[in-house]
């Protein structure tokens, strides 16, 4: 064999040896990461457990949180990602007067994951067969918080009767991804990718080793660490907002919702983004268009987070409408 064949055949082999030795660390370091993350969920789900009660739903259990007694039933739902805990301090003040329930979507909180798609009429679903198994008769009040209201809208869609009042808070808009300014609308595709990242990530115990996940509000800790950094959990939230098309379309074909009570709760315009404030302030209205019974409602000084920053409001507004759903019974 030739001199330089020869030394590039040795070349060749040593990087070959290189490659397999680097695929072997890497594959090790891979399994220590999920079993990192494996054992480090299941510590913090045996420190945390559910409040509530989980019950199954079809093959998967999904949790849901009731307190106080009376009817109508407030059911409260919540933003993409979020789950029960973030209702603290709603829940407790409005259970002061009727029955409320918290709910985590499947894969969210203690819920277990769901082998079914994402959208708001299957998510309907499954929070209608929650609530009855768990023994929860209607009539509901359903409050949405953000992609939360496009559930809630859904729920009554398909159980119309079952539905006594609403109360949006910063809900999302069926038609928000096409008319929201091309800035907003950039800054939400950059968040949908952080959370494909994170989803990659996740099963190796990444996110929460650096404490990617998991933090935030110093009142829910240590709850946010144990649901935030769950692998099911960044896969349902990924799942949700890539489905949310086909919930917008879902929710457009339910239509209006005739002369239902509803509240429209939106956050302080000084806290939103300028380029955004006047497609959502329309949006919001659109969204207080669709009951000829309805009011809407500004939380001055509060973000996105309304029921979190503003909770005197939110609950200030549930018990109104219970009291008046109360007054009009015969």
């Amino acid at each position: 064999m030739h001199p330089v064949a020869q030394q590039g055949g040795k070349r060749l082999r040593l990087w070959v040896r290189f490659a397999i030795a680097g695929a072997s660390a890497l594959a090790v370091v891979a399994g220590i990461g999920a079993m990192y993350q494996n054992l480090a969920s299941d510590r913090d789900w045996k420190l945390v457990p559910p409040p509530g009660v989980r019950v199954d739903v079809g093959g998967y259990r999904m949790h849901m949180l009731c307190m106080g007694a009376g009817e109508p039933t407030v059911v409260l739902d919540s933003g993409l990602g979020d789950y029960s805990i973030h209702w603290r301090r709603v829940q407790g003040e409005v259970a002061g007067v009727t029955r409320t329930c918290s709910y985590d979507r499947a894969g969210l909180g203690w819920s277990d994951p769901s082998p079914r798609a994402r959208t708001s009429a299957v998510i309907a679903e499954e929070l209608h067969t929650l609530l009855h198994r768990v023994g929860i008769r209607p009539p509901y009040i359903l409050v949405g918080h953000s992609m939360g209201g496009l559930h809630v809208r859904m729920f009554q869609r398909l159980y119309p009767s079952e539905t006594e009042g609403m109360t949006l808070i910063d809900s999302s808009h069926p038609d928000q991804d096409g008319r929201f300014p091309p800035s907003i609308t950039a800054a939400i595709a950059n968040y949908q990718e952080r959370l494909r990242r994170m989803r990659l990530l996740m099963p190796f115990g990444i996110p929460r080793l650096f404490r990617w996940c998991g933090e935030g509000n110093p009142e829910l800790q240590p709850a946010l660490r144990a649901n935030a950094c769950r692998t099911a959990a960044i896969g349902e939230t990924v799942a949700e907002s890539e489905a949310f098309n086909s919930s917008a379309t879902e929710v457009r074909a339910a239509g209006r919702l005739g002369d239902l009570p509803l509240v429209v709760i939106s956050e302080d315009p000084a806290r939103n983004a300028p380029e955004g404030v006047g497609a959502f302030e329309a949006m919001q209205s659109d969204l207080a268009g669709l009951s000829s019974h309805s009011a809407r409602m500004v939380a001055i000084g509060s973000g996105h987070q309304i029921h979190w920053e503003r909770p005197d409001l939110v609950v200030s507004a549930i018990r109104a409408m219970v009291a008046e759903i109360r007054h009009a019974q015969p």
